[in-house]
């Protein structure tokens, strides 16, 4: 155990069983018994199971009827009005990632690999367990 840093004192695993999802489990970890993160998705990547921070979809009003509408949005899912493209719209199309906001994550690279490392080991164990 490594001094000053936050222990992870429970994992809670809820696999998801979605034909043609990449997405194979969540997880909510307890931190020093105090502080717990949920929705942490444990993904099936290329290179195998990762373990990806909860997000939120990045969202915007309608300067119209301020209605939250997905930043990929044209037009307003109420109204209707057409929405101004977002800046670098070509790369929102190619990237994911510019969709969603982490809510939690490690700032860390070795906090980032001890979280996924005992994620990914917990998850492992859950799906044998479930397998029997």
């Amino acid at each position: 155990e490594k001094e000053g840093i936050m222990q992870i004192t429970e994992t809670r695993i809820s696999l998801v069983n979605r034909p043609n999802s990449r997405l194979r489990a969540y997880a909510s970890v307890t931190f020093d018994d105090v502080f717990v993160v949920r929705d942490i998705r444990i993904i099936e990547g290329k290179k195998g199971l990762f373990v990806a921070m909860p997000s939120k979809k990045m969202q915007r009003n309608c300067p119209q009827c301020g209605f939250k509408n997905a930043v990929t949005n044209k037009f307003c899912g109420s109204c209707g009005t057409k929405l101004n493209p977002v800046e670098k719209r070509e790369e929102m199309r190619t990237a994911p990632s510019q969709q969603h906001r982490d809510l939690a994550h490690p700032i860390k690279t070795e906090f980032r690999d001890y979280i996924q490392e005992k994620v990914i080991e917990e998850y492992k164990k859950k799906e044998t367990s479930e397998k029997k």
